[in-house]
């Protein structure tokens, strides 16, 4: 009984649809059979056609859900999402493409800027892009820096030049004079500039005395953090106690190694081979008015290339609008400082 009525009510219900819509579920069944008919096997092969069909079906005429044989309902929503994508997609690259490019040099920056500033993160980078002018977004700062799996050690160059402001090297040199008496010149060179912070002469020189020079180099709490030196005897008991009582730390050379004392003894080796090797010693107040002579043009003067071929005493770049080129005497004419002055 049910099965008739069943039946009764479909024959009603297809008396009732209109031409149009019978006609398009005819169309929908042809379509089908021309789908099956391309089949091989058992693989159903769809054109893209058919799909773009099946979801314009699906999307205005929502009573040809009975008539879709061959695919599921699931399928068609599949394919409208897909095409959804591919529509938004084209629309997307119209014109320009995405965002914004960032140029090779932009992205080498990053790089090196990264590279060589393993502490510094994607907002630091950033940061010091834009008070350069370079105006890109975090996320590109972030996407183009170089990835360290563990912050790396820092070179040994780097952390030299850490504590190089916090390191002084003092020696001894000796001087003959006219008569063949020999002088002790005492050195205390800070390392940052290559600055000689203080040097004093004498003919009898003793652990006290050494020890009364430390002081006078650093007055008022201004003793630095390490002292290199070598093993002479003459830094005796008194010498040690002073310096721990200033609280500088010792480094004191191996064995006959000069060269773990570099920079004070290249100093010793340039003002014999620049000053002392081309002049005659009377005493020790001649000795004291070269070497001042000499630390004048050293400090204020003379380049050194540790410093970028600067002096200690940073010189001005002088361009050529300033006038012509003069030469002043220096160390009783050994050297020449050269300067613009107007005419």
């Amino acid at each position: 009984m049910r099965n008739v009525l069943k039946s009764i009510f479909a024959g009603l219900a297809s008396t009732l649809r209109t031409r149009a819509s019978l006609n398009l579920e005819i169309l929908v069944l042809r379509h089908q059979l021309v789908g099956l008919q391309r089949t091989n096997k058992k693989t159903l092969r769809l054109w893209t056609s058919d799909r773009i069909l099946w979801i314009v079906l699906s999307r205005f005429w929502h009573q040809g859900r009975e008539c879709r044989l061959l695919v599921k309902p699931d399928t068609v929503i599949s394919w409208h999402r897909k095409g959804f994508q591919l529509f938004w997609k084209w629309k997307s690259r119209r014109g320009k493409t995405g965002r914004p490019g960032v140029s090779r040099e932009i992205r080498d920056l990053i790089r090196n800027m990264s590279a060589a500033n393993f502490l510094w993160g994607a907002p630091r980078l950033h940061g010091e892009l834009l008070k350069l002018g370079i105006e890109v977004s975090q996320a590109t700062v972030a996407k183009y820096m170089v990835k360290h799996r563990k912050p790396p050690s820092q070179p040994w160059r780097t952390f030299l030049e850490n504590h190089v402001n916090q390191l002084v090297s003092v020696d001894f040199f000796v001087v003959p004079t006219v008569t063949f008496r020999i002088r002790y010149v005492f050195l205390v060179l800070a390392h940052d500039r290559r600055r000689i912070v203080h040097f004093n002469v004498t003919e009898h020189p003793t652990a006290e005395w050494t020890a009364a020079q430390i002081v006078q180099a650093f007055p008022w709490d201004q003793a630095p953090r390490f002292l290199l030196r070598d093993r002479d005897s003459i830094y005796g008991a008194a010498f040690r106690a002073l310096v721990k009582n200033l609280d500088i730390s010792e480094l004191i050379t191996a064995f006959r190694s000069p060269w773990q004392c570099p920079y004070v003894a290249r100093l010793i080796g340039s003002i014999r081979r620049e000053c002392l090797d081309h002049v005659v010693i009377l005493n020790e107040i001649s000795l004291r008015r070269h070497m001042v002579s000499y630390l004048d043009y050293y400090h204020g003067t003379r380049s050194h290339l540790s410093l970028g071929k600067d002096s200690p005493d940073a010189r001005a770049v002088q361009p050529p609008e300033m006038g012509k080129i003069l030469a002043f005497p220096k160390v009783g004419g050994l050297h020449h400082r050269y300067e613009r002055r107007a005419a």
